[in-house]
């Protein structure tokens, strides 16, 4: 059973595509207050792991375990060039994760307001979100995923597409989450993002490839 402090406990999980298992039983936790790196090579498993964690797949065996609300942020959306829906459009979808009641149209408004303006972009509320770069749609759907304050937030390389500025504003972002309370776990190859997280889980070949690194031994 999860501890006080875990917000998301896989036991044993296995995965395959076609028959062919690509993760083999993976174990991991993420705690509520903490940032997760997800680190190894291209073909390890990381994505698919991440998708695992937010319930978008299921686990072919072993068990996963969440105790409140997931956001996932994934990599490089593509967007219909018709697609009627602007920046602001697209954040506001992620409130969408809480029940009308529990915020007024207001706070609702701050809300998107306050995310587009972390993610730095404020003054393109009204650009079409098919117009953006691919590193302004990664930021917009991180804006997305913050919008709705989830107690547990998933990424699948946050950075894929972003320029220096942009990657040090995506780490301090998701160190902000972690601070107020979320469990955040995040896909990188960025060394930086791995170095600043508080856990560090390498995969390879679908294995857990090292010890976990966590924040007792920076102690």
């Amino acid at each position: 059973m999860p501890s006080p402090r875990d917000a998301l406990l896989a036991r044993s999980v296995c995965f395959a595509y076609g028959g062919y298992d690509v993760l083999h039983d993976v174990s991991l936790r993420l705690a509520y207050g903490e940032v997760t790196a997800l680190a190894g090579p291209n073909g390890s498993g990381k994505s698919t792991l991440v998708e695992l964690l937010a319930g978008v797949r299921a686990p072919r065996a072993g068990r996963i375990v969440r105790t409140a609300d997931v956001a996932l942020v994934v990599q490089r959306p593509d967007a219909p060039d018709t697609l009627p829906l602007t920046v602001a459009d697209a954040v506001a979808m992620g409130t969408w994760r809480r029940s009308p009641g529990r915020r007024t149209g207001a706070t609702r408004r701050a809300a998107i307001a306050d995310a587009i303006a972390r993610v730095g972009l404020a003054g393109l509320e009204r650009r079409p979100f098919a117009d953006l770069s691919g590193g302004q749609r990664q930021r917009a759907l991180i804006a997305q995923a913050i919008a709705s304050r989830p107690s547990i937030l998933l990424l699948d390389e946050p950075a894929a597409g972003l320029d220096a500025h942009s990657r040090h504003l995506a780490r301090a972002i998701l160190a902000e989450e972690a601070r107020r309370g979320a469990a955040v776990a995040c896909v990188t190859h960025d060394d930086e993002a791995i170095s600043a997280a508080d856990r560090v889980v390498r995969l390879n070949e679908g294995r857990i490839a090292a010890p976990v690194r966590d924040t007792a031994e920076r102690a």
